[in-house]
């Protein structure tokens, strides 16, 4: 595939933790005054507004919801625990179909105790119970690999091989991958887990890596910030078939603090620039 540099901003999506600060409504208005044309929402925020004005605002806007954040936390100490998980994750899947997202992100949940490979056999089993209900609803599971230091607080699949051997038991149409670039830009076998992807990427998103790491969880920075290297995983992503939305979703207080609108203007910037 010939690589082109990014000339506008017609995939770019505000992932709205980026401008945590910002209510949904508050989200909208700014990627319509950005000329953002997509959105990635998430489910407390949803929540915060309702459901049904959620949708509504997004649609008057003409806006394109790129995903919906988050469903999975799967294991559990106990089976009601998580069959309320499961519960719960229905409901997301409803959120997602409902706000026209098609792709629901699984953040796939820490160990309740010390077996961690009892908790990865617990979100195998989730989302075997969960997919053919998300089938069913028009809406895809994205698995969201997340990096080692997140597996004691939230995600027991860390590698994009771990997620991709997850997904291959399914349809693409049912379970994918989600590529971001904050988790994965770390491991030795990236290139050939994202081309072993291929056909069931489902989102891509992109922040990047401060050197020295401030946080382990509010610290992630504006794309040309760190040391990730964006345009060869963009293109990587792109050559395993990928062409949808890239969502810039960036944990950071110091952004977080800054006028949304600022915000927005460099996100821009910083996409055209880096990605």
């Amino acid at each position: 595939m010939e690589h082109k540099p990014l000339t506008s901003i017609d995939r770019l999506s505000l992932n709205q933790i980026t401008t945590d600060r910002w209510s949904l409504r508050e989200a909208v208005e700014g990627s319509v005054r950005a000329d953002i044309p997509w959105i990635a929402l998430w489910r407390h925020k949803v929540a915060e507004t309702g459901l049904a004005e959620s949708r509504r605002l997004v649609r008057d806007a003409g806006l394109r919801v790129s995903s919906l954040c988050r469903g999975g936390m799967f294991p559990a100490a106990s089976v009601e625990e998580r069959r309320a998980k499961i519960d719960d994750n229905r409901r997301a899947v409803d959120e997602a179909a409902e706000l026209g997202a098609d792709v629901l992100v699984l953040v796939c949940g820490p160990a309740p105790d010390k077996d961690i490979a009892g908790a990865r056999r617990m979100v195998e089993e989730g989302i075997a119970k969960l997919a053919p209900y998300a089938e069913s609803c028009g809406v895809r599971l994205g698995i969201e690999p997340l990096h080692p230091m997140y597996a004691a607080e939230r995600s027991v699949i860390n590698t994009l091989a771990q997620a991709n051997a997850i997904a291959e038991q399914y349809s693409p149409n049912q379970v994918g991958v989600v590529v971001d670039v904050f988790h994965v830009w770390w491991d030795p076998e990236l290139y050939s887990q994202i081309e072993r992807a291929r056909g069931r990427i489902l989102g891509f998103h992109v922040s990047d890596w401060i050197v020295p790491t401030p946080d382990l969880l509010m610290g992630r920075g504006m794309m040309g910030d760190g040391v990730i290297d964006l345009r060869r995983i963009r293109h990587a992503v792109e050559d395993a078939g990928y062409d949808g939305p890239i969502e810039v979703e960036i944990f950071n207080q110091a952004i977080w603090d800054r006028p949304g609108d600022e915000v927005l203007s460099l996100m821009k910037e910083r996409y055209l620039q880096h990605c």
